[in-house]
């Protein structure tokens, strides 16, 4: 995954309070138990040395009465939010953190890789194109022409223009189709095109495809744009697909981190995150984990040991978790993280280099 989404809390000097709480709020009862949950994490917060201030913004959004996601990510700094994420399901731990860095890998890795996708629903007279890049999907409806065309016409109506008409006007549409998923796809860099509908127009609109786009559809027998019929099936096939993909990236970068060039372990992974060298950082997760690394004020400033800043010129290196320390490395030299349970690593840590 990119790490596009957490990378301007790196333009702030923190520390940061850093907050996994669990938010469910079907009943009554629930909701009080998440003024209690966040009351333990508020005291243990000040135990910690966070402000007041700084506590009373998060506390101001958890106990937000409102429905809402079964958990939630919260990081502040200062005196405000700078990032909140709601959680799909309850945090696997309930975190309170006051440190230098953003603890945002628990957050990363609960939400998984996103994967930028297209899910398309086509029949004659144009498509449904839903649009999924991490953030709210986009859906849009593409109708490029008049659909049905008319029997009748000047001088009298002929079976055999109508259906030439016809069949003109429908690969018209597919084309149109075919434009906006090629503009879309190229868009938000989009890893899979899961393809429904009426197969005919499926087999017009590969033939319009550009080639990137036509290399990334996956083909979706179930689906189609009547009312309620791209939902459960449809739904399934789409998140197979990903599914799909995902083990494809896992097996590719395995087999591109046993080739190299690449790093293994916490120190040479710091080192070469330092220099800028590192493509894809892999994380085998580890929520137990307390391993730690030595920080300076820049986002590449990280190392095994102290020394090895000092000799750089931090004056006063700083000792913070080392998925912290990996993951702000990581955003600022714009490299990938992803996490690859099968990664064979003493740390659980490795890299894939670009050089």
């Amino acid at each position: 995954m990119r790490l596009d989404s957490v990378r301007h809390l790196y333009e702030r000097r923190g520390p940061f309070v850093s907050v996994y709480l669990d938010t469910t709020r079907i009943t009554e009862e629930e909701a009080s138990a998440v003024e209690l949950r966040w009351r333990r994490i508020d005291e243990e917060l000040a135990a910690r040395g966070a402000s007041p201030e700084v506590r009373a913004a998060v506390g101001e959004l958890v106990k937000e009465p409102t429905p809402t996601a079964p958990g939630r990510a919260v990081f502040a700094e200062g005196t405000s939010v700078v990032l909140t994420e709601p959680l799909a399901a309850s945090p696997r731990r309930e975190i309170a953190r006051w440190s230098p860095l953003p603890h945002v890998v628990p957050m990363l890795a609960q939400r998984g890789e996103t994967v930028p996708h297209l899910a398309v629903l086509a029949d004659h007279a144009g498509a449904d194109v839903i649009v999924s890049c991490g953030g709210p999907k986009r859906e849009l409806s593409v109708e490029a022409a008049d659909w049905p065309i008319q029997k009748t016409g000047q001088g009298g109506w002929s079976q055999t223009r109508y259906e030439r008409d016809a069949e003109e006007t429908w690969r018209l549409n597919a084309v149109a189709v075919a434009e906006v998923m090629d503009k879309e796809a190229h868009s938000i860099g989009a890893e899979v095109i899961v393809l429904a509908g009426e197969p005919q127009t499926r087999r017009m609109i590969m033939d319009a495809l550009g080639k990137d786009a036509a290399s990334r559809v996956v083909v979706a027998e179930r689906g189609s744009r009547a009312p309620g019929a791209a939902d459960g099936p449809f739904h399934a096939e789409v998140n197979h697909a990903i599914e799909v993909w995902q083990r494809k990236r896992h097996t590719a970068l395995l087999d591109a981190y046993h080739a190299g060039p690449y790093a293994t372990g916490l120190a040479e992974t710091a080192r070469v995150l330092r220099d800028g060298r590192v493509a894809t950082l892999l994380l085998r997760d580890d929520p137990s984990s307390d391993a730690t690394l030595w920080i300076g004020p820049e986002g590449t400033q990280l190392a095994a040991e102290p020394g090895e800043l000092t000799d750089l010129g931090v004056d006063l290196p700083v000792e913070e978790r080392a998925d912290a320390a990996l993951a702000r490395a990581a955003a600022m030299t714009d490299a990938e993280l992803w996490f690859v349970p099968e990664l064979d690593s003493p740390d659980g840590v490795g890299a894939v280099l670009r050089y």
